[in-house]
């Protein structure tokens, strides 16, 4: 119990800097935004897929942009905590050292979750359209958090390897910006070329935006589910314990 109590205050306390310094939740919430309106008004005319509204498919895409942008704060905020002497200061408290990574990937999936409500409602107003159940909209909904916790993990063994906050930055966006772009997000796989078809079609990304977007609009989903649980458990497998072992490094 104390552990999940030190969870608590820890996220509690990420929170407050949120409500302290509203415009890093602004300008986070600013990028999707500007996304979701280029892509549907600037190149949604020339991009073709299998529905007649283009905003109908890119919303599920953008959903999980959201939460793989999100997941990169979680690496940028541990170094700060490391550039600041925060984190030596957590250390000292008789707290579970676990607890401070925890309480921050927790932190970023309600501060996603703000920001997907904030997309899903703004896609329905410039036209998204689906005759889902609320189960299945939801679980789409769950997927995407868990893909960006997961996509968290990733981010704080890179921002704890780094230590610097503009390096994480570079250092988490410079891999993931190609990986968004070689998926489903926002066009069909099978417009590219037919080597990055086979590096696209099995990306965790494309696997988990066709899930999401297949429970949403009633097409087949079971396949790229299965994978998308699949990916989703073997990064958490490899990139919790390389986060908990840059922690452990990062105070030395």
């Amino acid at each position: 119990m104390n552990v999940l109590t030190d969870i608590k205050v820890l996220t509690w306390r990420n929170l407050i800097y949120y409500t302290r310094d509203p415009r890093l939740m602004i300008f986070s919430s600013l990028q999707p935004v500007l996304f979701l309106l280029l892509f549907t008004y600037v190149f949604g005319g020339a991009i073709k897929t299998s529905m007649d509204n283009y905003i109908s498919y890119l919303l599920p895409g953008i959903i999980i942009q959201v939460a793989l942008f999100g997941s990169m704060m979680t690496g940028i905020a541990l170094s700060t905590d490391l550039s600041k002497g925060i984190m030596d200061r957590l250390r000292s408290l008789p707290i579970a050292h676990g607890a401070i990574l925890a309480g921050r990937t927790i932190t970023d999936i309600i501060r996603n979750t703000f920001v997907l409500i904030l997309m899903i409602g703004l896609g329905y107003l410039i036209g998204f359209e689906t005759n889902a159940p609320v189960g299945d909209f939801l679980l789409g909904i769950l997927i995407a958090l868990l893909f960006g916790f997961v996509f968290s993990w990733i981010s704080a063994a890179i921002g704890l390897a780094v230590k610097n906050p503009e390096t994480a930055q570079i250092a988490g966006f410079i891999w993931l910006f190609p990986l968004m772009f070689a998926s489903s997000i926002f066009v069909p796989i099978s417009t590219m070329p037919d080597w990055l078809q086979t590096l696209a079609g099995h990306s965790p990304i494309t696997y988990t935006v066709d899930a999401v977007r297949g429970l949403w609009l009633g097409q087949p989903y079971g396949d790229p589910l299965f994978y998308s649980l699949l990916w989703s458990g073997v990064l958490l497998f490899v990139f919790i314990p390389l986060a908990i072992r840059a922690f452990r490094r990062a105070g030395r």
